[in-house]
Order: structure tokens, then C-alpha cells, then sequence
């Protein structure tokens, strides 16, 4: 670390040259897609007293060029600004007991599940997580699953001076790699699962669980002092022995495997109920939400807030304290005689989870399955047949339709996916126009079907090539069915 100048006051943290101000510290940063050193000047002249790059020409400039300012280079940039931020804030995140949630897929869920849990028995929480954030009760904006460490450093401040005593986040694998959660030290971590996604960045699964593995091994800075693993997960059983060995105390789970598991599970679109085991006993839970994938949900956070203290009996209360997960199995509901259905799968095995719970609840003489999916632009392209494939084979119709489609042409996503589609066999039509498509699929329904809206979820907007525009799949479906109704036509 190579240092100059004077000593100065600082009076804020900012890595975002347009968010200084009088007496910051810019922390200038080599970005994915930009680098934070070539705003140095802006931040500067915006009255910035202090710099920290980690860029040993960027050091020798800042130097030569304002030498009134006090200037220090690092070797890792968001390391540095996470240690510099817990100082500034006066070290938030040791004030917190604090539960991450990792994973492919369930992390949203089983985070507001566990803040449901903590909250049915008053503790007042942070949560921070892909839908919002959320001080003490209070909802704030959610530009990031996971943000930079300096803003979840700042929130956490925020909760303490309201009484917050608990944090619980989603941490996304980018957000570990990236180093923006570097030295938490995590009370409990909890892993969901492990499948196909995110490989545009990572590379490869095993660099994909490289990341995950980083939250329970010590290798981002700290060892969780508990672990609750999926051992239903291949990879979960691989993950619990990096951390039992790095020294934190598991706890794991399955549907019939491990210390937390589920038994008579019984379903329906409005709910289900089942008998949760845990090694302290059994307990009763009834929840609205539903599925395969929400018991495993239900499991994970069950035993996370065990580890936190709570009893069975206050798990099943703030089980079922949780009305919804908003684009999470949500249900459209505006007088249809079929079921409308908005959920955020958008990974082939999501998407297979979700046509399969969806086919539980049809009647198979007379009831059809309807999915509407697109793929996401400048993502994983292989996972797009994936995707293809798993809704031709469980659905009786498909309309294949954009995502977020940002700086890719929409025809051209549609031409990846294909190929995985048509190999099924399955009944489908392809639109581009997101909107133009939900009135298709809604269209096609009949008494009894569900019609599946997957990919954006809780999303209120779509990402285009050159402008983001609102679009909530709620509102458009709810749309589609009222001018369905209004043309008399016969359903």
C-alpha cells in the first residue's frame, strides 16, 4: 500500500464520482464494465479531499495533479472500501447477527421467510435481498441483490439507529466473487441450491460454486459461525464438508434427508401444510405458499431462525404469517375462469419446477398447461435450448416471447431458444412483443387451464436495447383478461 499527502477530515464514502460532495473519500475502482479511476477528476472537482485507487498509474497522476489531497493505493479496491466503510460506519455488521442466503434459485423466499420468522417474534431486521430492502420495516429501493459494500454498510447503520438487531440478506454469487460482502461476519449462511445459470460471468459450474463456496469456507474473510445446507442439492453434500472443515457447525436439510425435513405434505394452489422435523421435535406448519420448491424454501429458513433462537412453535406462526412472495407463484385474479400465474423462473430448472407444480393442479381430461417465457439478453446463450426444452416438455402450449432483452435483438434470442423448443414437440407460437404475448397465452386459455407468466416476476420494467420502459406482467396480464371479457368472447 503506497500512501501521500495530508491528513484531511473525511466526511463520506462515495465510489460514484456524481454522489460527491464537499469532504469525501473517492474510492476509485476497476468496475465489470467500467473503471472507477477514470472519474478521479470529476470526483475531484466535485470536492473530494481524499482518493483510494487501485491503480498504481491512476496513484502516480492523482498525486502529480492535486497534491493538496490525501491519496492511498490498494491492491483491491472493494476489499479496501468494505473495511474502510465498517470503519466509517462504525462497524454496523458487528451490531447485526447477521443470515446470508446463497443459491440459485429460493434465495428471495427463504430471505423473507426468515425476516417473516424474526419479525412474528418482534425482532426488528434489515433485509436486503433481489425484490427490496427493507430497514426495520421500512421498504427502500433495491437497485442490487446484493450492493456494494459501502451502501449494505450504510443500511445496516440505518436499521441499528432504528433497532434493528437481525440482518438478512440474499448474497449473490457475483456480489462474493465481486467482494462486495468481503470480511461479513455471517451468524448463519444458508445454501438453496445449485443449478445452471449465471455462466456468461462465471464460466463454468465449478467456478459458479467456487463463488457460492466462498460464503461458508473463510475465503471471503470470515467462517459463518453455522451452515444450513441442502442435502438433497449434489452440491450441498460437497459444501458441507468445505464448511464443517473450515470450522462452522452444520445444520442441513431435505425432503426426507437431514435434521430438518418435511413429512405429509399436502397441496393446493392456495396453500399447503406439512409436518416439519427438526431435532428439537416436530411441529404443524401451514403456509400460502406452494410447491416443491417452497418446502425446501420453508426448510432452509425453518432452520436458520432454529439457529437464531426461535422455537417451533414461533416458526410455524411466522411461517404463516407470510401472505405472499410477490412474483413468486403469484396469482392473477380478476374474474377468469382459469388460473393466471406470474412467477420469476428463469433458469431451465426453475422453469421445470414451476410447469411441474402448475400440473399438479390441473385436471389432466380437461385442464391444460400454458407457459409464456423468454431468456434474458447478454446472459448465458447455452442455457436457452435448456430453457426451450424444459417448457416444451411439460407444457401443452408455448409462447415463447422476450425477457429483458438489453442490447440483444429480440429475434435473435427467440432463434437460440428454438432449436430446444421445437425438439419437444410441443404446441407453440413465438412473439416478441412481451405484452403482445401475455394477451396471446391469456387468449388461449380455457375453463380449468393455468397459464404460466415466467421470467421477470416481480420486475417492473423491461430492459430494452436502448431504454428500460415500465412493464409489470401483473398489470398486463390483468389487462389481457378484462379485454378478454369485454369482447363477450367464450370461455
Amino acid at each position: 500500500m503506497r500512501r501521500a499527502g495530508p491528513s484531511v477530515d473525511v466526511r463520506s464514502i462515495e465510489y460514484d464520482s456524481r454522489n460527491v460532495a464537499g469532504n469525501s473519500l473517492f474510492i476509485a475502482m476497476h468496475g465489470d464494465t467500467t473503471d472507477g479511476n477514470r472519474f478521479i477528476s470529476a470526483a475531484m472537482e466535485r470536492g473530494a479531499v481524499a482518493v483510494l485507487t487501485d491503480s498504481a498509474a491512476a496513484f502516480d497522476e492523482t498525486v502529480r495533479t492535486y497534491p493538496h489531497a490525501a491519496v492511498a493505493e490498494v491492491e483491491r479496491g472493494r476489499h479496501a472500501m468494505a473495511l474502510l466503510a465498517s470503519n466509517f460506519y462504525d462497524h454496523p455488521e458487528k451490531k447485526l447477527a447477521l443470515s446470508g442466503v446463497t443459491g440459485t434459485n429460493g434465495k428471495t423466499t427463504t430471505a423473507i421467510l426468515l425476516d417473516a420468522m424474526l419479525n412474528s417474534v418482534h425482532r426488528r431486521t434489515v433485509l436486503v435481498g433481489t425484490i427490496a430492502y427493507h430497514i426495520a420495516g421500512a421498504a427502500v429501493e433495491s437497485p442490487h441483490t446484493t450492493p456494494e459494500s459501502r451502501d449494505l454498510l450504510e443500511l445496516f447503520a440505518r436499521g441499528i439507529c432504528l433497532g434493528a438487531t437481525e440482518g438478512v440478506m440474499e448474497v449473490s454469487s457475483h456480489a462474493l466473487e465481486q467482494g462486495r460482502v468481503w470480511s461479513l461476519p455471517f451468524d448463519v449462511a444458508v445454501f438453496t441450491n445449485l443449478t445452471r445459470d449465471h455462466l456468461d460471468y462465471h464460466g463454468t459450474m465449478d467456478a459458479y460454486f467456487a463463488a457460492k463456496r466462498m460464503l461458508f469456507d473463510g475465503t471471503n474473510g470470515a467462517v459463518p459461525r453455522f451452515s444450513v445446507i441442502n442435502l438433497d442439492d449434489p452440491y450441498g453434500a460437497k459444501l458441507a464438508v468445505k464448511a464443517k472443515e473450515a470450522g462452522s457447525e452444520i445444520f442441513s436439510y431435505g425432503w426426507s434427508v437431514g435434521e430438518f425435513r418435511a413429512e405429509d405434505v399436502r397441496m393446493s394452489a392456495a396453500g399447503m401444510q406439512f409436518t416439519l422435523v427438526a431435532p428439537a421435535g416436530s411441529v404443524a406448519l401451514q403456509t400460502r405458499l406452494t410447491g416443491r420448491v417452497n418446502v425446501y424454501n420453508l426448510l432452509a429458513a425453518s432452520a436458520a431462525a432454529c439457529v437464531r433462537g426461535l422455537t417451533l412453535d414461533e416458526i410455524a406462526t411466522g411461517a404463516a404469517s407470510l401472505a405472499c412472495v410477490p412474483g413468486r407463484f403469484q396469482t392473477v385474479a380478476a374474474g377468469q375462469p382459469f388460473t393466471v400465474v406470474v412467477d420469476y423462473a428463469h433458469t431451465d430448472d426453475a422453469l421445470r419446477n414451476l410447469i411441474a407444480l402448475a400440473r399438479e393442479f390441473v385436471k389432466p381430461a380437461s385442464g391444460r398447461v400454458i407457459t409464456l417465457f423468454g431468456c434474458g439478453g447478454d446472459r448465458d446463450r447455452t442455457k436457452r435450448p435448456l430453457m426451450g426444452r424444459a417448457a416444451g416438455e411439460g407444457s401443452d402450449f408455448v409462447v415463447l416471447t422476450s425477457d429483458n432483452p438489453r442490447s440483444e435483438e429480440p429475434d435473435e434470442i427467440l432463434r437460440d431458444v428454438l432449436p430446444g423448443l421445437q425438439a419437444t414437440g410441443a404446441k407453440f407460437v413465438t412473439e416478441a412483443d412481451r405484452a403482445k404475448a401475455i394477451q396471446i397465452a391469456i387468449e388461449q386459455a380455457t375453463p380449468g387451464d393455468i397459464v404460466l407468466i415466467a421470467g421477470k416476476g416481480h420486475e417492473k420494467t423491461q430492459t430494452l436495447r436502448d431504454r428500460v420502459i415500465p412493464f409489470d406482467d401483473v398489470e398486463i396480464a390483468t389487462s389481457a383478461i378484462h379485454a378478454l371479457a369485454g369482447t363477450g368472447a367464450k370461455r
